[in-house]
Formats: C-alpha cells, structure tokens, sequence
C-alpha cells in the first residue's frame, strides 16, 4: 500500500492588487492631505513647509481639532452640534471676566469653565435625548443664545489681556533641558520616540493578526507604508524643532487623540455609539440605553468645546464678542471630508483630525498665495460638498 504525498502551496500574505486598492480606500485621505500640502509648497515658493508657518498651522487650527473630537462621536451617535463656535466663544468670555476682572488663579479658572462647558453640553443633550427634540433645533437655539450671553458677559467689549501662565497653553512650547541652540532636543527626542512607538504598535498589530489567522498586507507594503509614516513624523518633528520645538498645544491634541482613538476603537462605549448611529432602533431592542449614550455625547462635546474655547482665548490673549463665529462649519467640515456620514454610524478619529488639517492647510495655503476670503469660502464649500458626494456614491455602491 502506497501513501500519497500531498504537499500543499504555500499562501500569500495577501493579494497585492486587492491589497492595493484596499490601502487606496484606507490611506486615501492621508495621501489627499499630502497631495494638497505639496501642492500649496509649490504655489507658495516653499513657504507652507517653514518651521514658523508649521507651527503657525498647528497654532491655528488646535481648537478646531479639539472640537472635531467632539463632534465626530455627536456626528457619529446621528446627531449634529451647531452651538460649538459660541459655547468656545462664551466659555472665553467667562474665562476672561475670572482672570483678569476677578483675578483668579488659572487653574480653578479653567476647571471651572470646563464644568461649565459640560453643564451646557449636558443641558442640550437633555433636550435632544430625553425629550426626542432634534438636536438641530436644539443646538441652533444654543448658538444663538451663548453667542448673545457671551456678548451680555464681556459687555459688548474685548476683555484682557490674561496672564502669562494661561498664556502658555496655547503659546508655549515643551521646555529644552538639552539648551540646543539650533535644534531643540527635547523636541526631536519626542517626536522620534513617537515615531518608534507608531512601528512598534503596527508590528505588534501585525503579529497578532498572524497569531489570529486574520490576513494580512503583503510585507514590502507592510514595510513600505510605516517606514513612510514613520519618516514624515521624524521629519515634521525636525522642522518644529529647528524653530521653537513641540508646542503645548500640540501635546494635549496628541493626548486627546490618542484617548478618543482608544474609546471609539477599542471600548464598549465606542462601540455602542456606533452602533447608536448605525441603527437606533436595534441598538435599544439590544439592551443599549441610547437615551443615556445621546445624553452623554453632548456632555463630551460641551467639555472640549470649552477647552477649544481656552485654546483660543489664549492665543488671541483676549476675550473678543466675536470669538467663535463660525467655528461650527469648519469642526463640521472637518468630521464629514474626514469621512465621517452624515446619517451617523461611520468615522475615525483619524479621519477627523486629517479633514481638519486638510481645511486648515488649505485656508493657509490660499492666504498665502493671496486668494481672497471671498474665494476660499467658495473652494472650501466645494471641497465639502464633494466630500459628501463621495460618502453618498460609496453608500450606493
């Protein structure tokens, strides 16, 4: 009796086309983001990517990112939030009035009015969650009445300037024990410690989807796609560190994303918002209290409108009634070009983060260039409605 021998072929990581079209739909915003950015350093004769420009884009669109968290798990959850610009605008007016006319330390200050942020937050929420009123109505009605409140509070006047410690939250920078004289070390370290953490996180991911079984990206694009991430944080980390180093700012919206991007992917709360916007209905038949989650969303969102508010204020070290005046477009814009669905159920806090860079660069770069405001209200209305064209057509699909 003979036995036969059966060898089997080994398998492939994964298939490279499949893989490639796959990364395309997976990166594809990041590369948007990187197409755009080369563009406007061409038009801009190499200004965009100067370390004082760099951390000017950082510095302006901080509060709009910290926003966009918020936002993100709101427009997630199948809701929106329209009262963010002026919740941001008055929690600054209410900053103002405690430092500089009553003197108090920044510290409680600031605890304060990030309690407060969230007793607004939760106070539309109620509405919205409890009651079934639609949080359009709601946060309209909240838009209008803290813009009002804000300007009741400062007294129809800009109020300031704030002390030099509250200051330092959105205008300082990480200190430099190494006293560099052209490269702050400190900087650098960090920001190459974040590029060795991003490697290791992604091998380590990859080597559990192997243990898994689960299929994996064929290993040259493995290599390939990090190694490339990985050199353009050392690279961005560089060019901060050339001028003044890492700013605060900076610091707290990695911290935020790094805690956001934990929640939605890898707890039970995240997934339970999601499913809240995936479908109501089944998520309440499945035992989720979606009252609660709804009522919770808001809270958050009130929070970090408040700290996005004493972002600001600091960085414009002065309280002013028009503070906050259109902030709600560009955190909305931000969420839905990040690929976030305007029915709920869809978005990454990446995606998030990337469409708020992607407005910010672009008002940047066109400012830059000279193109009046007049013209980049109109690309950037564009670019938003071609953002959710595509989340339709892929819907459809």
């Amino acid at each position: 009796m003979t036995t036969q021998k059966t060898t089997l072929a080994p398998q492939k990581s994964g298939n490279t086309t499949g893989f490639i079209g796959k990364a395309l739909r997976e990166y594809g915003l990041l590369i948007s983001l990187v197409v755009i950015m080369v563009f406007f350093q061409i038009m801009t004769n190499g200004t965009l990517f100067q370390p004082l420009n760099l951390t000017n884009l950082i510095l302006q669109n901080s509060y709009i990112i910290v926003m966009a968290l918020g936002m993100l798990l709101v427009i997630v959850a199948g809701h929106i939030d329209l009262s963010v610009g002026s919740v941001s605008g008055f929690i600054g007016a209410v900053a103002a009035v405690l430092m500089v006319e009553y003197n108090m330390h920044f510290v409680p200050a600031t605890i304060i009015c990030l309690i407060l942020g969230g007793v607004i937050g939760a106070a539309q929420g109620y509405w919205v969650a409890f009651y079934k009123i639609p949080s359009f109505i709601v946060t309209l009605a909240g838009m209008l009445v803290f813009k009002g409140l804000a300007l009741a509070v400062l007294g129809g006047s800009s109020v300031g300037p704030f002390p030099s410690d509250f200051q330092l939250l959105s205008t300082g920078f990480i200190p430099d024990p190494f006293q560099g004289e052209t490269i702050r070390i400190a900087s650098l370290a960090l920001g190459l410690l974040m590029a060795l953490v991003l490697l290791i996180s992604r091998v380590r991911e990859r080597a559990d989807r192997v243990k898994h079984g689960m299929g994996n990206e064929p290993m040259f694009f493995f290599v390939l796609i990090n190694l490339i991430f990985a050199g353009m944080i050392a690279a961005f980390s560089f060019m901060l560190s050339s001028y003044k180093g890492l700013p605060n700012v900076l610091i707290v919206m990695l911290l935020l994303m790094f805690v956001y991007d934990f929640v939605t992917s890898q707890t039970t709360v995240g997934r339970r918002i999601y499913a809240l916007g995936g479908n109501e209905k089944a998520a309440r038949l499945s035992g989720i209290n979606t009252e609660r989650l709804t009522f919770y969303t808001f809270i958050n969102m009130g929070v970090l409108a408040a700290l996005a508010g004493l972002i600001f204020a600091a960085r414009l070290n002065t309280a002013t009634p028009k503070a906050g005046l259109g902030f709600e477009l560009d955190v909305i814009a931000a969420c839905f070009i990040g690929g976030a669905s305007a029915s709920g159920g869809v978005g990454k806090v990446l995606g998030a983060v990337i469409g708020a860079f992607i407005m910010g660069v672009m008002n940047n770069g066109m400012s830059i260039m000279g193109i009046g405001i007049d013209w980049q209200q109109v690309i950037k209305g564009l670019v938003l409605l071609a953002a959710v064209c595509v989340d339709v057509y892929n819907k459809k699909k």
